[in-house]
């Protein structure tokens, strides 16, 4: 089975509260190497990744992106930098006493400091995560896979009928060498006469060797039975 080289697949797929979509591309190399971009929550996965693409690829160089949502209802969780927030209040308190200040510290001049309170990270559920990762790598690298096939048959199918119409002009070239030698003693013939005003005075012999040399130059007898053997070996 002849594949190509180059393909290209994309697939998603959601579960529970979780969906990833990827793209796969493969181009020209001799081995198996991997361009794989994933994000930070998905890189424990990355091997398994290499492990799915390998069981229908063992050759070109394949390029993976992969990105995934989380939908889960969770309230949004925030955290407050307390030792940020004391440091920030102390700071307030000794501009106002440095300055004699008489108005009060208020709750937003402590929110004025960038990162008081910030969003908590989200706990994402990582078996789920890696379930749905490798669900929609396998969907995609058999859908590569299938491409890369399809493009192969018609790459196949293309090579094929340059052989069969290749094949069909040997026969007609091997016509048309028998007739070489007569062309080229007709020619030769030609351009004496042209050159003479009596060409009964010619040398038959000599004509005859003339004629043998140019025709042995001539000859594509060995090039037409190489190119048989090249097109049994290509086949």
């Amino acid at each position: 089975m002849i594949k190509s080289m180059t393909a290209f697949a994309k697939a998603s797929h959601t579960k529970d509260c979780i969906t990833a979509d990827v793209t796969i591309r493969s181009y020209n190399s001799r081995h198996l190497d991997f361009s794989i971009h994933l994000p930070e929550a998905c890189q424990p996965f990355e091997e398994e990744v290499k492990k799915l693409i390998g069981k229908s690829h063992d050759r070109g160089r394949i390029e993976v992106r992969l990105n995934f949502t989380d939908e889960s209802k969770e309230p949004d969780l925030f955290e407050v930098d307390e030792a940020k927030a004391l440091s920030y209040y102390s700071a307030l308190n000794r501009v106002k006493d440095t300055l004699n200040l008489t108005s009060d510290i208020s709750l937003d001049n402590i929110l004025a400091a960038r990162n008081i309170i910030i969003p908590a990270q989200r706990q994402i559920d990582t078996d789920l995560l890696g379930e749905v990762v490798c669900t929609v790598v396998e969907t995609a690298a058999k859908e590569l896979d299938l491409m890369r096939r399809q493009e192969g048959e018609n790459l196949f199918q293309d090579l094929t009928d340059r052989m069969d119409y290749i094949e069909g002009r040997m026969e007609t070239l091997g016509q048309e060498a028998e007739k070489i030698p007569g062309v080229y003693k007709n020619r030769l013939m030609e351009r004496i006469t042209k050159l003479t005003s009596d060409a009964d005075g010619i040398d038959p012999v000599r004509l005859a060797q003339e004629v043998a040399v140019l025709s042995d130059k001539s000859d594509v007898s060995e090039e037409i039975v190489r190119l048989g053997s090249h097109i049994s070996l290509f086949r």
